[in-house]
């Protein structure tokens, strides 16, 4: 949202009050950006219900007055939800500007390279991209965008969570926790270790921030376990309690509230 010099104050100061403050105008800049990402997320679903989405490979859409900072945020969410390449844009004096997010086995770049002819400058990787294009060249890139994925058959593509282990009862304990804590720092070469729990019943499910999140609590006998589904709010629509699921996470320890609890 462009405040990184805040940021980078935070940590260079000496002083304990100095870093109180600018702490409280981050969280305050921080509440911004999430009430503007949200914003942007709702119009981009409303466009949306004007596209046969099901249809479609890709997802390409236009807006007006889509903060730079937060597209790419919401490109990443609307390429999770959809499992389908996501570019969104802003229109500022006739030209787009805007980011892109992949899915895996799809190259984004790959595909920029292949419709240059439509784009003014373009940059990134495989899963991540910047670009922007006279605004009358939108739809044409649209269309083109739409044509390469067609070609390499996205559709057949599915979702792949890799699964490190699987785990039961006696493996959800502070100790276990505390191991893989020591396996960090956590990263891009580094990942956090994903489990699966099978078989848990659904004890309690509701959304959390409006939607957003997924808040559960699963029962595999005796033992209850908090579920956190970070952006998964909408599944809370799916499934019942009582219903019999698989569940693929990480572990950690949660000391929200003072309280130290097992969550997944």
């Amino acid at each position: 949202m462009g405040y990184q010099e805040e940021a980078l104050k935070l940590f260079l100061t000496d002083s304990i009050d100095e870093a109180r403050e600018i702490t409280r105008e981050l969280n305050k800049f921080n509440i911004q950006r999430q009430a503007k990402e949200k914003e942007i997320f709702e119009q981009a679903i409303l466009k949306l219900q004007n596209e046969d989405i099901d249809s479609l490979n890709t997802i390409v859409l236009c807006g007006q007055n889509w903060h730079h900072g937060v597209i790419g945020i919401v490109a990443s969410k609307l390429t999770e939800k959809f499992f389908k390449p996501t570019i969104l844009l802003c229109v500022e004096d006739g030209v787009a500007k805007g980011s892109g997010r992949s899915i895996p086995g799809f190259d984004l770049h790959e595909a920029l390279v292949n419709s240059s002819k439509y784009l003014e400058k373009y940059g990134g990787h495989e899963m991540a991209v910047g670009l922007s294009l006279k605004s009358e060249m939108y739809t044409k890139f649209k269309e083109k965008f739409e044509e390469i994925a067609k070609k390499q058959d996205i559709k057949q593509l599915m979702p792949v969570i890799k699964i490190d282990g699987q785990i039961t009862s006696k493996d959800i304990n502070k100790d276990i926790v505390h191991e893989l804590e020591l396996l960090q720092p956590f990263g891009e070469k580094n990942k956090t270790p994903v489990f699966v729990y099978k078989n848990l019943k659904i004890d309690s499910i509701r959304a959390l921030s409006e939607g957003k999140h997924l808040k559960l609590i699963l029962k595999d006998d005796n033992l209850l376990i908090n579920a956190i589904g970070f952006n998964l709010g909408y599944l809370s629509e799916e499934f019942l309690i009582g219903d019999k699921i698989d569940v693929a996470g990480e572990l950690e320890i949660n000391n929200y509230g003072r309280r130290r609890n097992y969550t997944n």
